[in-house]
């Protein structure tokens, strides 16, 4: 029997020897029908050139995580297409059980595998996220313990972009990154939109790789990352949420984003108060471009909030929104200029 080609998109940004690991893992998988797609982001440490027996899009600069998986996907020629990040190591049978559990039914559009941490063996990155009523979101499993909980599949609202893979006529129909997100929460909007189409997301415990967690967070100013998830959160609630959860679920999570902003302001944490800030700002700023996604967004919508959050939303734990705050505020702590790109249109 034939097996279906899967496109496997890889963005890299100086991977250095990890990168090379990941490679030589993928070299080592039991699927045969896979090209292999590497968009390079500016690299200069010499990983750019282990890219040279695939297809490669070279960037000049950093063009993010979002335009350059968008830039891989144009490039794809696979009924399946796997998002991968450079810094796994994925297992021989990983991509074989990901494609037979999407081929056995039709209604997935994404199915994520069990993701361990490299840093922390036994334990796991992340299983999938969930929405909550505050517009703050829940990483199930997160650099938790493997445990019985996590051998069952289950649906989830969000995917984790390290490793996803999905269906081609998914994206077609939904469209794949917004490229305005330039990094980080561009899977959670693109899984909204799954979701409102009518497909599924599934984690898949039976599929396995491994992920080098903050490898790539851990060279870039974390004040700037958390500026965008900041403000592309608040954009995807404005693109997905029906209007009746949106002028209940926007404004509670403005009034809690504005509260942390605040909690940094009194402590005299500047960079982080101006983080929130100038996300807020840039949704301001650009509101009637989000708007015009949103028409598009709610054109394709065949799923119910109502429906939607009954099955995946998670309640508010304000003991670990407390702690996952505390974890940023400890990350920040770098004494570079945050370079505000909410004046960038």
């Amino acid at each position: 029997m034939k097996t279906p080609l899967v496109s496997i998109i890889i963005v890299n940004w100086n991977g250095g020897e990890i990168f090379r690991d990941c490679l030589e893992s993928l070299a080592r998988i039991d699927y045969k029908n896979w090209e292999l797609i590497i968009v390079d982001n500016g690299s200069i440490d010499g990983s750019q050139k282990l890219a040279f027996k695939h297809k490669l899009i070279w960037n000049k600069t950093n063009l993010g995580f979002a335009p350059a998986n968008d830039q891989g996907y144009e490039r794809a020629s696979g009924k399946y297409i796997l998002l991968l990040n450079n810094d796994t190591r994925v297992e021989p049978d990983f991509l074989n059980r990901l494609v037979e559990r999407m081929e056995r039914d039709p209604s997935l559009g994404v199915v994520q595998p069990k993701i361990f941490s490299l840093r922390k063996p036994g334990y796991l990155d992340n299983a999938g996220s969930f929405p909550t009523k505050i517009g703050f979101f829940h990483h199930w499993g997160f650099m938790e313990k493997d445990r019985r909980e996590f051998q069952k599949e289950r649906e989830i609202f969000s995917s984790k972009g390290a490793c996803m893979l999905i269906r081609r006529d998914v994206i077609e129909k939904v469209g794949l990154f917004d490229p305005d997100f330039v990094s980080y929460f561009e899977e959670t909007d693109f899984c909204w939109r799954v979701w409102l189409s009518g497909s599924r997301v599934l984690f898949y415990p039976q599929a396995k790789i491994h992920h080098m967690v903050g490898y790539t967070i851990r060279r870039m100013d974390v004040a700037n990352i958390n500026f965008h998830y900041y403000k592309n959160r608040i954009t995807s609630l404005i693109k997905n949420l029906e209007l009746r959860n949106l002028v209940i679920i926007l404004p509670a999570h403005l009034i809690v984003s504005l509260g942390i902003a605040s909690f940094f302001l009194l402590k005299f944490k500047i960079i982080n108060f101006w983080m929130i800030f100038s996300a807020i700002a840039w949704n301001i700023l650009n509101v009637r471009r989000t708007l015009e996604k949103r028409r598009k967004v709610q054109k394709f919508r065949k799923v119910s909030d109502r429906i939607l959050f009954s099955a995946l939303m998670w309640p508010i734990s304000w003991g670990r929104f407390i702690s996952d705050l505390r974890r940023v505020e400890a990350d920040i702590k770098r004494k570079k200029i945050f370079k505000t790109q909410f004046f960038q249109k």
